[in-house]
């Protein structure tokens, strides 16, 4: 069995998130493992076609998704007591910054929510299955309750 030395929770702040942070927290008290946590903001403007291509609407709240993003991590961090140099908030695809950061981190185990509901991922794919497929060390994805 491998003895997990840095564990990556990846959180997507739905209300099932709070059980996929007990894992994470269950597994590296058991391992003592260092605890990190990543959260990724989708990057996805909104646009009004209806005027064609004379007066596009766009309206980008990425600002405003990163700053709530910052509160929310800060307070988990601070629940979770994890460094803030172990707290990452990245902008983009979800699946793709999750991979990257535990490599660049060494990150042994990922820990992730079995079905996300960011933006696009619906249509896409699952974040936790490309994570699964494509993670280079241990992706654990907890079973999230339906309904």
């Amino acid at each position: 069995m491998a003895r997990y030395q840095h564990i990556l929770l990846a959180v997507d702040f739905f209300e099932q998130d709070e059980v996929v942070i007990e894992r994470a927290q269950e597994l590296a008290a058991v391992y003592q493992a260092k605890l990190s946590v990543i959260h990724v903001v989708d990057n996805i403007p909104i646009v009004d076609t209806g005027y064609g291509g004379e007066m596009p609407f766009q309206i980008d709240f990425t600002n405003q998704l990163v700053d709530i993003a910052k509160a929310k991590l800060a307070k988990l961090a601070e629940k979770l007591a994890i460094a803030k140099d172990q707290v990452w908030l990245e902008l983009g695809s979800a699946k793709l910054e999750i991979i990257r950061v535990a490599e660049e981190q060494s990150v042994d185990l990922i820990v992730v929510g079995s079905h996300g509901r960011h933006g696009l991922s619906l249509l896409l794919g699952s974040t936790a299955n490309s994570i699964l497929h494509h993670a280079k060390c241990d992706v654990l994805a907890v079973r999230l309750p339906t309904g």
